[in-house]
């Protein structure tokens, strides 16, 4: 076991020391004002590698993603390994490096963390629990609770694509689906948008559940309705195709580098610019308002031009999937 931590994971992830414990300083906690942000997820995604990410990709965007969305700064990650006998060594070398490349992407360090190995067919494969830790600036104030009718609605980009991905490297369904899955930290492209938008309302990482879950979850929180335009959705025709076939709802698949933002419609515009000109948001377009109208709940205006309401997720989808 200790050559396992010492081999795979701390000669990636370069931890200070091999206490039990990470100690951490950050001169920006120390300003007034200042606030913590912290998050948690676990990961199970099947199949363990698929084009665009694999599960240790997943686990850093995924974290630092929740943690961006509020308007903090990453800065410190833990990453608990539940990981199978008989699990390949090369395998969780890859996972370990693919983590470490997107942790130094967004700017964060893995400073501590935890490895079991339970019985064969008592896991799959591997399971990665994450934990991170972020400083939200003093000032900054994002969140479903400032939602106003009349903000607008953005997304940065295609919609669906890890979902597609994920159910055609699966392999069950002899489907060829050649659209890579969306994993990306999105920090970079936050950051840009709250300069170019200063009064942004609030922002979502719409993972399981889909977009349609992740504006439920913010109207009700905010009180307010959101109406989309099925016609501005941003749709990869791969993936409106896969839609089809399998009669799946593209509003429900899952996403894993997609942000869905609530700006005043005075800076929709700046915001929707400063996503263009980063590689995460180059597809960013406006897919609908919050509106006073049916407060709590999303509805969409259909190509036909009726109109529907988009609930919550209920069930899944597609299974262990992020």
């Amino acid at each position: 076991m200790r050559d396992l931590i010492e081999e795979v994971f701390a000669a990636v992830f370069r931890p200070e020391g091999m206490e039990d414990q990470a100690r951490l300083s950050e001169a920006a906690l120390a300003e007034p004002g200042a606030r913590l942000a912290f998050t948690t997820d676990s990961f199970v995604v099947t199949p363990l590698e698929f084009p665009g990410g694999d599960i240790g990709k997943i686990a850093v965007c995924g974290t630092v993603n929740d943690l961006v969305v509020g308007g903090a700064r990453p800065l410190w990650l833990s990453a608990a390994f539940i990981i199978e006998e008989g699990c390949e060594i090369a395998l969780l070398r890859r996972i370990a490096q693919s983590m470490q490349a997107e942790a130094a992407k967004a700017g964060v360090r893995i400073v501590t963390g935890d490895t079991k190995v339970v019985e064969r067919g008592k896991g799959d494969g591997v399971f990665v629990t994450t934990a991170g830790v972020g400083v939200i600036p003093a000032g900054c104030d994002i969140g479903a609770h400032r939602i106003r009718p009349g903000d607008v609605v953005i997304v940065n980009g295609p919609l669906g694509n890890h979902g597609a991905a994920i159910l055609a490297a699966r392999g069950d369904l002899a489907l060829t689906v050649t659209v890579p899955s969306d994993c990306a930290g999105l920090g970079h492209l936050m950051a840009a948008v709250l300069d170019a938008a200063p009064s942004m309302a609030a922002a979502r990482d719409a993972t399981r559940g889909g977009i349609a879950s992740a504006l439920n979850e913010l109207a009700g929180a905010a009180g307010v309705g959101v109406m989309i335009e099925e016609e501005a959705l941003p749709l990869h025709p791969e993936v409106r195709g896969l839609c089809e076939i399998l009669g799946l709802d593209p509003l429900y698949l899952a996403n894993e580098g997609t942000l869905v933002a609530f700006v005043p419609e005075a800076e929709a515009e700046a915001a929707l610019a400063a996503m263009r000109a980063c590689p995460e948001g180059e597809g960013a377009t406006i897919i609908g308002r919050a509106s006073a109208a049916h407060p709590g709940r999303v509805a969409m205006r259909t190509l036909f031009g009726g109109t529907r309401i988009v609930d919550m997720l209920v069930g899944e989808q597609l299974p262990r999937i992020c």
